[in-house]
């Protein structure tokens, strides 16, 4: 049986075990890949899964308008999968995201049924906010991303692949094209 998991935020101590975690689940295509900086510069952002003191997955919330957060950065270490760890992450960023009066969170994803699970719907990326766009000018797969995105309402009006004008006014959706 697998030793219970904790739930704590991230610390600078941390962030050899976030690379680890992060960048091997990239090299399985499973996520885009961080850097030791970006992953510093959004530490704040993270809540971590630990078993007997270990640090065994991570995921991070960040916040991107005063009623939408992003989900991102869902890593767990192989030996753990399927056993509730990435399920408790999401979770606990859902209802910090609910605590702090977010409408909604979204994720880019490669993996839509794990979030699908957890009450998130698919969406178009361009329905998502304009400054979710400045993380993707940098990526190297910008011209052609291949992750899906999903969202999950919150405290607001339904969010979804026909989102209409009252979440739109509400903050949730935009509907406006990539930049390009």
């Amino acid at each position: 049986m697998s030793a219970p998991l904790e739930l704590r935020k991230a610390a600078m101590a941390d962030l050899p075990v976030l690379l680890r975690l992060i960048n091997s689940n990239a090299d399985q295509g499973l996520m885009l890949p961080r850097t030791e900086f970006e992953l510093a510069e959004h530490l704040r952002d993270f809540t971590v899964a630990c078993a007997e003191g270990e640090v065994v997955g991570c995921c991070a919330l960040h916040f991107y308008t005063p009623t939408m957060g992003e989900i991102r950065s869902l890593a767990v270490d192989p030996a753990r999968r399927r056993k509730g760890a990435g399920r408790m992450l999401v979770e606990t960023l859902v209802e910090e995201a609910r605590s702090a009066g977010l409408r909604a969170v979204f994720a880019f994803t490669y993996i839509p049924g794990f979030f699908g699970r957890l009450g998130f719907q698919e969406i178009a990326r361009e329905a998502l906010p304009l400054k979710v766009w400045r993380d993707c000018l940098g990526c190297r797969k910008y011209d052609c991303c291949d992750e899906i995105a999903v969202v999950k309402p919150l405290n607001g009006p339904e969010v979804g692949p026909g989102a209409g004008e009252e979440a739109a006014r509400a903050g949730l959706v935009l509907p406006t094209a990539r930049p390009g």
